[in-house]
Parts: structure tokens; C-alpha cells; sequence
């Protein structure tokens, strides 16, 4: 699944290449075969594409894919050997423990002088410089200095011979001019490695951005054993991509002024890599949803229709499919769109205009159903059996019933709406009536009647 802090570095990574004319470059690392299966590439592409990320773009390029260039990941391992830059190494994990006395300390260099050539199970170490501090150039952390002397020489090709990560990934980087990584900070004590590689390998390291990790509401890192973290079940839940593409981009990054609701295209133009806050991003869904709503509020009737179609059918619906009237549903749109944050709250505000009988909500019957509550369903049922059926009309008469009990509309509302629809909330309940029409709304408060009855 495509995690939420991929999908920003993905934004920003986007944003750069269109601003300077450039391509944005999505490279899968496949090597790992246990890791690596065709349907997670394709959500991958998928997720991209939901946030407006796709080959139908100039800017886009690819997918590449790390396994195919395995070749030039070799010759590039071979080449660090001959100029001297790596050698072979026998030793064991037990053995540098046994020699270091601690799991924590790294590799002690003690083959870097036998001149050990290639065999079967002997690992190729990258020769680091001794001396010195390998600085890295970084948009937004600054120019964090590693003493080279705390670099140990790290393994670039296992004992079978296959290049590991940290070399595959330079080289792909090299082949398609990659020239701006800009990715998660988790990634930055992995970067002067790379950087020692870039240039023994004859060329200029890239520019650097490694951006703020994301934190929940326990300033925790965002993990996918423990939050919610990928992009699909957000959009499955139904946030809308354009509200994702929104917020995401202002995790840890803002374009200044008080208006945060902007289209994609105009956060694109502002974004500066320089101005992205080295500080962790809360991600907070309470204003995710905020965002989702206000672009809910603003799709037209017809998108919204539209965009609701997945949450009316299955697995979301709860009704039969022949009992859907899209009619009905158009009719009533426009009242749930300005009450719900999340596409997937449509199904619970207009499920019981489908269903053959109300919704099962005892919490609500018992609610609603206080003392003189049969008494009210039963004069509203008689003056609905006679009332024209508008929702003003329906409105008219259950006013006169409240003030014949002395009480207010609210409160004569209540056990009308759970014996319609079996929910203390939900949409304006005379406009409600209205669509349902007199013989389903008659059926239901009649069924009220006699249950309340015992």
C-alpha cells in the first residue's frame, strides 16, 4: 500500500519537476523478491495517478525497474574493486563482534589489506576515507557533516556477488541523470554512503532534500503496524484526491498567508524545497476531514452524484440493488452534501429512502421513544394520511401536533424520524418525507405504532 509520507514526497518531488521543466522519475526497487509482486506495482502507479501523478504527463517518466539494470549494478561493483575503492572480506558477524567486543560498533576494517580476491561467499566493502568529514548539501537540513572516521566500510556487493541497495541505487540514479532526492529523513543516515559513491564513481552527487518524518497525534512516527497510513484506505473511506493532494502538501510545508485551500496546480507553482519546516508533520485527520468537506461542499450537484456512486452500491450498500432509485437519490443529494466530510458517510444518511423497513438502531428507538412518544406518532399519522405530501405541508402539520402536546418542533420530530428512518440524525426530515412518499411513511409509522404498542 502507498504510505501517506510517500505520496507527499511524491507531491514535492512533482511539484520540483514541473516548476524547472524537468521529469519526474518513478524508479521501482525490486530486488527484494519477497517484497516485490506485479499487483503492488500497479497500486503504486494507481495511488500516483489518483493524486495526478501519471505517464499522461510529459513530466512523468517511467516506471523503471531496479532489477533489469542488475547488470550495470555489477560492472559498477567490479569497477570500485578495480580502481582500488572496495575489496573482499571473509569476515564474519561473529568474527567482528568477537574482535570489537559489541554488536553496536561497525565492521573494524581488518580486511582492508590481505588483498583477498573474489570468491564464493566473500562480501565486497566500500574503502572509506579515513580522514576528514563527507558533508552533505541539503535543502533542508542544511549541511550536516558525518566524520568519515564513523563511516565504516559498508558492504556494496553480497557474497553471491549481488550489489546490495545502497550501490543499485546510486546507479540507477547515475543511468536515468537523476540530479534532485528529495525523500524522507529516515533516508539521510544513508546519504553519505551514497555520497562516497557518487563520487567514487567519477560523479557529482544530486541535490539532497530529506524531508520531516510524520508523526500522529502522539508525535509518534506514523506506522502502518499502528495507524492508518496508506493513501488507498483514505480514498476507499472516500476522501476525495483532490482534498489528499491538499493537505498532504501542507505537511510540513505552507505558501504562506491564510488560505489553505488551494488547487494543486497553484500549491505546485509555490512549493520551495528550502522552505519545508525540518520539524516532524502532525498528521491530523480531525483537519484532513475539515479539507475533505470544504471540497465535498464545493463539487457541483452533478459531480457530487457522481462521486458518490461507489458508496451506493456494494459492498457499501445495505440495501437490494433493484431497491436503489437514482431519481430519488438526485433529489436528495444536495441536502447531504452539505452535512458530510467523507464520501463513505452517504450510505448511513440515505440508506433507510432504500431499505423495505427503517434502520435497526435500538439506541435511537429508546432515545426517541420516551414517555408520549406513541402519542405523537399517532397524530402525526393522521394528519399525514390527509396533508398534501410537500415537505412544507408535512412540516405544517407535525407543528401542529408539537403544539398540541406543548412542545417544540424538535421534540416532536425526534420519534417521527427514528419511526421513519431508525436514526436520531440525519437529513432535513420533511424533505425526507417528501421523497419517501405517503404509503412507505404511513407503512413505517404504523409499524412504530405497533411496536410501541408491545
Amino acid at each position: 500500500m502507498f504510505h501517506v509520507g510517500g505520496a507527499r514526497s511524491a507531491l514535492y518531488n512533482w511539484a520540483v519537476a514541473r516548476q524547472s521543466g524537468g521529469t519526474f522519475v518513478l524508479r521501482i526497487e525490486d530486488t527484494d523478491a519477497a517484497r516485490n509482486k506485479p499487483e503492488w506495482t500497479e497500486g503504486i502507479i494507481g495511488a500516483l495517478a489518483s493524486i495526478g501523478i501519471s505517464d499522461a504527463d510529459p513530466a512523468f517518466e517511467g516506471p523503471y525497474f531496479q532489477s533489469q539494470n542488475a547488470d550495470r549494478h555489477r560492472e559498477a561493483a567490479q569497477r570500485l574493486y578495480a580502481d582500488g575503492r572496495a575489496y573482499y572480506c571473509d569476515c564474519t558477524r561473529e568474527q567482528v563482534q568477537e574482535r570489537t567486543g559489541s554488536q553496536q560498533l561497525g565492521y573494524d576494517g581488518f580486511c582492508r589489506e590481505r588483498g583477498l580476491e573474489y570468491a564464493e561467499g566473500r562480501a565486497l566493502r566500500f574503502r572509506t576515507p579515513d580522514e576528514g568529514a563527507t558533508v552533505v548539501v541539503d535543502l533542508v537540513r542544511g549541511e550536516p557533516a558525518f566524520p568519515n572516521s564513523a563511516i565504516e566500510d559498508f558492504v556494496v556487493a553480497r557474497g553471491d556477488g549481488s550489489p546490495v541497495f545502497l550501490l543499485a541505487n546510486v546507479v540507477d540514479d547515475l543511468d536515468e541523470g537523476i540530479t534532485q532526492v528529495i525523500r524522507g529523513e529516515e533516508h539521510l543516515s544513508n546519504t553519505p554512503k551514497q555520497q562516497l559513491l557518487w563520487e567514487a564513481l567519477g560523479a557529482t552527487p544530486p541535490v539532497w532534500a530529506h524531508l520531516p518524518v510524520i508523526v500522529n497525534e502522539k508525535r509518534q512516527k506514523l506506522s502502518k503496524r499502528r495507524d492508518k497510513v496508506a493513501l488507498e484506505d483514505y480514498l476507499a473511506e472516500g476522501y476525495l484526491p483532490k482534498a489528499m493532494v491538499n493537505y498532504l502538501m501542507l505537511l510540513g510545508w505552507g505558501p504562506g498567508g491564510d488560505m489553505e485551500i488551494r488547487p494543486q496546480e497553484e500549491l505546485e507553482r509555490l512549493f520551495r524545497v528550502k522552505d519545508v519546516n525540518g520539524s516532524s508533520a502532525f498528521f491530523d485527520v480531525k483537519k484532513l476531514s475539515a479539507f475533505n468537506g470544504a471540497y465535498v461542499r464545493d463539487l457541483s450537484s452533478e459531480e457530487f452524484v457522481e462521486a458518490c456512486g461507489p458508496w451506493l452500491t456494494e459492498p457499501y450498500a445495505t440495501w437490494a440493488p433493484e431497491s436503489f432509485d437514482a431519481a430519488a437519490f438526485a433529489t436528495l443529494a444536495p441536502l447531504a452534501q452539505t452535512r458530510i466530510t467523507v464520501l463513505g458517510e452517504i450510505t448511513t444518511y440515505v440508506d433507510w429512502l432504500f431499505l423495505a423497513e427503517p434502520v435497526d438502531d435500538e439506541a435511537s428507538w429508546t432515545k426517541a421513544m420516551k414517555p408520549g412518544a406513541d402519542a405523537i406518532v399517532k397524530d402525526t399519522r393522521e394528519r399525514y394520511a390527509t396533508a398534501p405530501w410537500d415537505a412544507e405541508s408535512l412540516k405544517t402539520a407535525l407543528e401542529e401536533v408539537a403544539a398540541a402536546h406543548d412542545l417544540k418542533l424538535g421534540k416532536a420530530q425526534a420519534p417521527v424520524r427514528v419511526a421513519v428512518t431508525g436514526r436520531t440524525v440525519g437529513l432535513p426530515l420533511f424533505e425526507s418525507l417528501e421523497v419517501l412518499g405517503r404509503e412507505r411513511t404511513l407503512a413505517r409509522l404504523d409499524a412504530a405504532l405497533a411496536k410501541l404498542a408491545g
